[in-house]
């Protein structure tokens, strides 16, 4: 069960730290090298720490099923747990493939688990929109083969400022992130892992994009590229603030980058620019239908 979602606030300045992973087929290593890099963030002074989508396996419709645990009782969702409280950090999970229970019983869920410092689960964000791309020559990928889209928009509230909560694909739809912005999310997190054909082309300007659109703070978290692995990811982890400005980009190895979230930054940019007072909800209303909250 997830906790009781703390009061949101206004947003605070914070430390955010994106854990480009190299990620192996072997699952218990990718959670011990997780859990030391999630530490090491922590000793940065980090207040929120996120993994990359898949970060505990490989990428790839053949290894879901395979690598798939139960959600929040699974292998990874203790060690994430046990490493959110170790570290005293806000933790962005990454994703997991979850082998659903209950009323979900035999589906499969590109999971996202939010932790807070006291190793709580606050909250899980399935991935919504499924990867199902072809581009002739290049790469086809059609992640509904084995998963099903996840049923929700995902804000987590904490004392730093409400999260709200994406994976990879997500930020294609900028309906999602609009939505995520309307109920009151004040930095929205992507973990994702874009190849090398979609990588070049719009990871950055997804980022740029979504982060102009809705006047926050975007950060985008990938694995380590590894030109051996089946599925390569693009790296290039990182955060763009309100204006457009890439913070802090990761380049394609293993690392960590970390990245001051300034709430200053956040109001100056939205008085100078007020397009969020200016939207005219009377002629768009039914793109997101959520109260606004300036």
């Amino acid at each position: 069960m997830t906790a009781t979602a703390t009061t949101p606030t206004a947003l605070r300045a914070f430390r955010i730290a994106l854990i480009q992973l190299a990620v192996s087929s072997n699952k218990s290593a990718n959670l011990t090298r997780a859990r030391t890099c999630i530490l090491a963030a922590a000793q940065q002074g980090a207040n929120v720490v996120v993994l990359p989508e898949c970060f505990n396996s490989p990428y790839g419709t053949q290894h879901f099923a395979a690598y798939a645990e139960d959600v929040p009782s699974g292998e990874s969702c203790q060690a994430l747990a046990a490493a959110a409280k170790d570290a005293g950090v806000y933790l962005v999970g990454g994703s997991i493939p979850e082998r659903a229970r209950g009323e979900h019983e035999g589906k499969f869920f590109n999971t996202c688990t939010v932790w807070s410092p006291e190793g709580t689960l606050l909250d899980i964000h399935r991935k919504a929109h499924l990867f199902d791309i072809d581009v002739p020559g290049k790469i086809t990928f059609k992640e509904s083969l084995v998963l099903s889209p996840g049923p929700k928009i995902t804000t987590v509230p904490t004392p730093l400022g409400t999260l709200g909560i994406a994976i990879c694909y997500d930020i294609r739809f900028p309906e999602l992130s609009l939505a995520m912005a309307r109920a009151g999310a004040d930095m929205l997190i992507f973990p994702g892992a874009f190849n090398m054909t979609t990588g070049p082309l719009h990871w950055e300007l997804l980022a740029r994009a979504r982060a102009v659109d809705n006047q926050c703070y975007v950060a985008l978290c990938s694995p380590a590229r590894d030109e051996g692995a089946g599925y390569v990811a693009y790296g290039h982890s990182m955060v763009v603030d309100p204006r457009g400005t890439v913070v802090v980009d990761a380049g394609a190895s293993e690392g960590t980058v970390v990245a001051d979230v300034d709430p200053e930054v956040v109001s100056a940019f939205r008085e100078q620019i007020p397009v969020r007072k200016q939207k005219r909800w009377d002629l768009y209303n039914d793109v997101v239908k959520a109260p606004v909250r300036e």
